[in-house]
């Protein structure tokens, strides 16, 4: 595939490309920098470029291996995610059996399912059939205590870590119209946009940022910070829409709608953060923090992304 698409050829020498630019210019920084005060946040740019390095060279081998290459990859995204959610908000001995189906026959299922492409039912395998079943497999033990609590934490991490992150490699099975084997692009697009959508709100923050948009919640997330990072992140989506089958102004509306969403993701999971007392879910990856760290945003946006995609170009 990617020996035969020019486009997807493009978009990877652009990412590499940014990529080395990047390293380049955190080393350089690093070496002719003698502020204490900015040398952390100068290291925490280089780990975030390391990680982007290891993140990037992952997802060009899932492209590839191709759609089962592409499955198995998020099938452990999501089951290191879910690891990550059960052990912030931890469970009961009696709560095990049901985490044992959680992370070795309903995550596999719903991937199978999406490998299958029986998108009526992995669509609601787990808000549905999975929710019901983990509700009365923790009752049957017969422990009461913060009963509606633990069935909500294991449900909450499987819609999160295995239902939402399912939405993207399901865009691959999405037949679109003059679009025949391209679908990887639409993976790409998702988490270009969004990815980029949160680094540049950082960078946005750091530069300009003032006014707190959620002060109680995360200090450091502003509202400078929050308009430079979705407008900057929209105009790139815009600009992005050749390695889509949208139009220009369907990129950029598409490009505005998932960046948006990606923020309430990052808001949604900082909540949990700050009310388990962490800082980051887990420390799988230098300078990111835990899986669910890297894909909070995506989180939120991957399946209405999908439906969006299907819906109107499936």
């Amino acid at each position: 595939m990617i020996f035969s698409d020019y486009n997807l050829q493009v978009l990877l020498m652009g990412i590499f490309g940014i990529l080395i630019l990047a390293s380049v210019i955190g080393q350089c920084i690093a070496k002719v920098n003698h502020n204490e005060k900015s040398k952390k946040t100068i290291q925490n740019l280089n780990q975030r470029i390391n990680a982007w390095w290891v993140m990037s060279v992952i997802l060009l081998v899932a492209i590839l291996v191709g759609t089962i290459g592409t499955l198995i990859l998020f099938v452990f995204i999501s089951f290191f995610a879910l690891r990550e959610c059960i052990t912030l908000t931890p469970t009961q001995f009696d709560d095990h059996q049901a985490l044992f189906w959680c992370f070795f026959i309903f995550l596999p299922a719903q991937y199978l399912l999406v490998w299958l492409d029986w998108y009526n039912l992995f669509a609601v395998f787990i808000p549905v059939f999975v929710f019901l079943f983990i509700a009365t497999r923790i009752a049957i033990n017969g422990s009461t205590f913060d009963f509606l609590g633990r069935v909500a934490k294991v449900q909450w991490g499987m819609m999160i870590a295995v239902y939402c992150i399912s939405y993207i490699p399901a865009l691959l099975l999405i037949d679109i119209h003059g679009y025949t084997g391209q679908n990887f692009k639409l993976i790409m697009f998702l988490v270009i946009v969004v990815q980029l959508s949160d680094v540049l709100q950082y960078v946005f923050g750091k530069l300009f940022g003032v006014h707190a948009i959620v002060p109680k919640l995360s200090p450091n997330k502003t509202i400078e910070g929050f308009v430079g990072g979705i407008v900057s992140a929209t105009l790139i989506g815009t600009l992005l829409w050749w390695i889509t089958p949208f139009t220009f102004w369907q990129a950029g509306l598409i490009s505005l709608v998932i960046t948006l969403l990606g923020f309430c993701g990052g808001l949604c999971m900082s909540a949990i953060k700050r009310d388990r007392g962490v800082k980051d879910f887990g420390t799988i990856i230098e300078g990111h923090g835990g899986m669910m760290d890297r894909i909070d945003s995506l989180c939120f946006a991957a399946p209405v992304f999908f439906h969006i995609v299907h819906y109107f170009w499936g």
